[in-house]
């Protein structure tokens, strides 16, 4: 089954979500994740209240727990650690 990242964000410091995208980028395609959302138009409905969504698919939810929880993707994360609010799961696909 596919693995899914799924992301309400916002980020405070655009020079630092820069370096995160970049890094995370890099990251997600050398694990064979595609990114499905990555910002763009969005209408919020019920109690969505972050102003960024990211949909990333993985082959498999368990590449996708180990691409989130690899050394690689905690370092890029490093970069937003203090700038960002975030909701992120990790979710098996159907």
């Amino acid at each position: 089954m596919k693995g899914y990242w799924i992301v309400r964000c916002e980020y405070h410091n655009q020079e630092a979500f820069e370096l995160y995208a970049k890094a995370a980028t890099e990251i997600v395609k050398q694990y064979g994740g595609t990114f499905l959302v990555r910002g763009g138009n969005q209408i919020k409905k019920e109690n969505a209240k972050l102003e960024r969504t990211v949909l990333v698919e993985f082959p498999s939810y368990e590449i996708a727990q180990s691409v989130y929880d690899g050394d690689e993707y905690q370092n890029a994360m490093q970069h937003i650690k203090n700038c960002s609010l975030r909701d992120f799961v990790v979710s098996e696909g159907l």
